[in-house]
């Protein structure tokens, strides 16, 4: 069993390794795996369980469904009693449990502050922000369920970044695949400049299959993470096709970009002719969220032109800017940009 000492020793290494930026796989699943039995510890009175264990192959996924079996008493009762909601969840039906998922996401709006002067107040706070705030500490230390969130939410920020896109998606939307002259993952985020560049045998299949001289040109790329194209493609992409069309513009083929930067659209543009190009691109995943999704667009873009031409609206995402809400204002933007015949900076004058 796991001393008071002992606990106290795995927290600090935790907390060590975030500050420091740890960033290997085996670290994290070590990290993880430590806070989970510390949290065993916690919420069964000092009595360590066996059954939160993550293999050498664990996901973020995986990390966050052993934490959450793990986790259930790690915040203390009175918080509980203190943030429970007006009416007593009355209503609700007491067979639906909630997924892992949903209930870490539940825990990150629970103040761990045990009775807060007004709970009230820390309530609306922590609805209009993803800052981790009303936190609360046990000595000078954070407490379990902040390193837990803490950890499960680097985990999905790592997941986004080396995880691909299934190809499923692709298929059910119809999106021509194609890749960039990135190798493997490792290439694309160490060689930018590959990110942007296609070989000669994919450009020939771009002229080969896309409709040409549309007014615009969508394209979908993995970017930095996989799990916000995952997250957002299929419900913008139908809204923004189907407005273009009641609007009488015209698009070309659709296509998925496999290891594309923003600067992939441009020479994209200059094979199909496009008037305007709009590129669905993954963010870089933080800890507030691994599933931003930003859309970059561009009158007759070509290779080399300065990005102070591209006109972007970001944080596209559940808890942003909702995706079909997006994909609507990206219409009447678009609209806008073919009419002024100017995007960016431009598009201001």
């Amino acid at each position: 069993m796991l001393g008071q000492t002992e606990i106290e020793r795995i927290a600090d290494e935790i907390l060590s390794e975030l500050q420091a930026g740890d960033r290997t796989e085996a670290g994290s699943r070590a990290g993880a795996q430590e806070a989970g039995q510390a949290a065993c510890v916690y919420g069964t009175g000092g009595r360590p369980t066996t059954d939160f264990m993550i293999s050498s192959h664990a996901s973020g996924a995986d990390i966050r469904r052993s934490i959450h079996r793990s986790s259930q008493g790690a915040v203390p009762e009175e918080v509980r009693t203190d943030m429970a909601p007006a009416g007593g969840g009355k209503g609700e039906d007491p067979g639906t449990q909630p997924s892992a998922f949903e209930d870490m996401e539940r825990n990150k709006k629970i103040p761990l502050l045990v009775h807060p002067e007004d709970p009230d107040a820390l309530r609306r706070m922590m609805t209009k922000t993803t800052a981790r705030i009303g936190v609360g500490r046990s000595g000078p230390r954070l407490k379990t369920m902040t390193l837990l969130t803490l950890r499960a939410d680097h985990a999905a920020a790592r997941d986004a970044v080396l995880m691909d896109v299934g190809e499923e998606l692709t298929g059910q939307l119809g999106l021509l695949a194609v890749t960039t002259r990135c190798a493997d993952k490792n290439i694309f985020l160490t060689r930018p400049d590959l990110g942007r560049e296609f070989d000669e045998e994919t450009e020939a299949l771009i002229k080969e299959k896309c409709i040409q001289n549309p007014d615009i040109q969508i394209i979908i790329s993995d970017g930095l993470s996989s799990s916000a194209i995952e997250a957002n493609a299929a419900r913008i992409l139908p809204v923004v096709e189907e407005g273009l069309k009641e609007k009488g513009l015209t698009t070309g083929t659709p296509i998925f970009v496999k290891y594309g930067r923003v600067g992939a659209q441009d020479r994209i543009s200059e094979l199909v002719g496009a008037k305007v190009v709009c590129s669905f691109i993954g963010e870089r995943p933080g800890l507030a969220t691994a599933e931003s999704m930003s859309a970059y667009i561009a009158y007759h873009a070509k290779v080399g032109m300065p990005e102070a031409r591209r006109t972007v609206v970001s944080n596209i995402h559940k808890d942003g800017v909702p995706a079909v809400e997006a994909g609507a204002y990206i219409v009447e933007l678009l609209a806008l940009i073919l009419e002024k015949q100017a995007s960016g900076v431009e598009l201001k004058k």
